[in-house]
This record gives structure tokens, sequence and C-alpha cells, in this order.
């Protein structure tokens, strides 16, 4: 592929995420008094579930293919904590500001579609599996890190690992979802990429000009603590040599934008954690095409 076309998509992909980004932060600007905590709540609790059970009961994939790879998702986010925190601690950040956005990756409204997009629609199924540990993972352990209160009763509550569940459950069993219950719950998950992102250019409007110094500091550390863990697993494992690539694009992904909603949530330190959200996913025009520089 050219490299001029393979940074043209890359472009394609990440500029639609910023300019909503600026959206809400222009909305926001010239609306005073914008409140969207209501809305924060109702993505999480149905829109955001709706997107994940409808992209994985969707998805025609054989589970055992992946294991190893969904495994590897896993190092990847966990491993990133080992790298992140004593780096937080150097840095005299808060770990629970600084380590759950080096774990948590922008794994769906960037990942699934960047991979497919470099590999082709056959790596449409290790999108999404790498998508649903990400997710799983965030939910089972991301709240907790941040609460501090370890419920697995709460864990499971929680309609976002209930639709991974589903979702994955669905797919394996082959149940056919009828058109008319599938159309709603796909409508439904449309709304939540987009409000994320809107979502976040508000809290944009609350930001320090201070905090860019911890944003900076997480676009740096996200794709290389990812990166490292990657590559230790496959010193380890041996994947299929076409999930390879995958694995490695997957790790230098940058923070999800739901970690910014999560610590809106628990009050930790929110616009921090928008800084590093927002600069790492802007620097990742750079970030990404080295990486497929390489990888490719």
């Amino acid at each position: 592929m050219p490299q001029a076309e393979l940074i043209y998509r890359i472009v394609a992909i990440i500029f639609p995420v910023l300019s909503i980004v600026v959206i809400g932060y222009l909305y926001a600007r010239y609306r005073s008094e914008t409140d969207m905590s209501s809305g924060n709540h109702i993505n999480m609790d149905v829109f955001i579930p709706a997107l994940i059970f409808d992209t994985l009961s969707a998805s025609d994939y054989a589970l055992s293919d992946y294991l190893y790879l969904t495994l590897g998702g896993a190092v990847v986010v966990l491993g990133s904590a080992i790298v992140a925190w004593p780096a937080a601690r150097l840095m005299g950040y808060q770990w629970k500001t600084f380590v759950p956005p080096m774990m948590f990756n922008n794994s769906g409204n960037m990942g699934v579609p960047l991979i497919v997009l470099t590999f082709g629609a056959a790596a449409l199924p290790a999108a999404v599996l790498l998508f649903a540990i990400e997710n799983f993972l965030h939910f089972l352990l991301g709240q907790q890190m941040i609460s501090q209160r370890w419920s697995i009763k709460v864990v499971f509550r929680n309609p976002m690992i209930l639709a991974t569940i589903l979702g994955i459950s669905v797919s394996v069993m082959q149940v056919t979802i009828p058109v008319f219950l599938r159309l709603p719950i796909h409508m439904l998950g449309q709304v939540s990429i987009p409000l994320l992102l809107f979502s976040l250019g508000v809290r944009m409007l609350a930001i320090d000009f201070k905090d860019w110094q911890i944003g900076v500091a997480g676009a740096l550390i996200c794709p290389i603590s990812g990166l490292i863990a990657a590559l230790l697993f496959l010193q380890v494992i041996d994947l299929p040599s076409e999930q390879v690539p995958v694995l490695l694009l997957f790790s230098a992904l940058p923070p999800a934008v739901l970690n910014f909603l999560v610590a809106e949530r628990f009050n930790q330190e929110p616009q921090k954690v928008a800084s590093i959200v927002l600069i790492a996913n802007f620097s990742s025009i750079i970030v990404i095409p080295a990486v497929l520089w390489v990888i490719l």
C-alpha cells in the first residue's frame, strides 16, 4: 500500500473523532451552563451496551481461532499498568488519574475501523474480540481501581459487562436475532460514540492550561507501555503471523474516551483525564502511521 494512501486513511479515521470533540467544545463555549451528566449516565447504561451487544452478536467468527490473540489483548491492557504506575509516581501524578487511561485504549471507535482498514474485512473478528476484552477489563477493573470498592456483584450488574457476555454468547450459540429486534439495538448503539466525543468536547471548556503536561506525558507513555507489553507477550506466545501486526496496532492505540467518562462519574480529576485523552488521540496522527510503517 502506498504510504500516502495509508496516511490518508488514518487521518480519515482520526479527523471525525477530533471534529466532534471540537463541535462539543464550541457548543459548550457559546451555550453556557451545558450539563452533560445525565446524557453521560444514559450513554453508559443504554447506548454503549447496545453498541457492544450489536457488534459482538453480529460477528461471525470461531472464538477458538482467536484465544491467544484475545489473551494478548488482556496482557497489553494489564501490562501497560506495570509500565505506567512507576511513571506516574516518578512524575508526581495520582496513579488513579494516570494509569487507567494508559491501560484502556480506544479500541472501539478508532481500533475497530483502523484494524479493518489496514488488514481488510478478514480482520474484523480480531478487531471485535480485542474491543470486547478491553471493554470487559475496563468495567471489571477500571471503575474498581478509581472507586477502590471491590464488589464483584456490582461489576456484573454493569450493563456493559452484561452486554459483552450476552453478545459473545449469542454469537457462539449462533442465535439469529430477528431484524425487527436487531435494528433498534443497532440504532441505539450508533448514538454512543458521537455522544462520547461530544461530551469530551464539552469537558474541554473546563480544562486549565496547566493540564497540558499530563496530556503530553500520557500521549508518550500510552503507546510505549502498550507496545512493551505486546512485544514481551510475543516472546512467549507464538501467534499466527497474520495476528501479530493486529496485536501490535491494538497496543499502540490512544486512550479510550470512556476513561474521561469514568473519571467524571467518580470525580477523579476529570479535567486532567480529558487532557490525556484528547492530546493522546491527537498525537495518534503521528504515532499510528509510525507504528504502521514498522509493522507493515
